[in-house]
């Protein structure tokens, strides 16, 4: 899971983790998997899913994932951070 990469543990508790997920469980609305190629790919193929899903569900993807913010200017991807900003979180 994202949440015990290093990156992030050092910013998130354990007990903040769980705390998370199960906030996300309750709140999490569950698309099935679209089955289709978008019509953007990343250059990790891999991520091309999450391209799928955002644009099925009418999404925004957050990622730090420097592939996929690198296709900023053709789908809505925002770091952290610029999300944050956008939704008015973050300084």
């Amino acid at each position: 899971m994202a949440l015990s990469y290093p990156k992030l543990s050092k910013h998130i508790r354990p007990d903040e983790s769980e705390e998370l997920v199960q906030l996300l469980r309750r709140g999490a609305l569950l698309i099935d998997d679209p089955g289709i190629q978008p019509d953007v790919s990343s250059p990790d193929h891999k991520d091309d899913y999450l391209i799928a899903l955002a644009g099925k569900s009418r999404s925004v993807l957050v990622s730090g994932e420097r592939d996929l913010l690198g296709l900023s200017d053709q789908i809505p991807v925002y770091s952290p951070t610029e999300f944050l900003a956008l939704i008015g979180e973050h300084p």
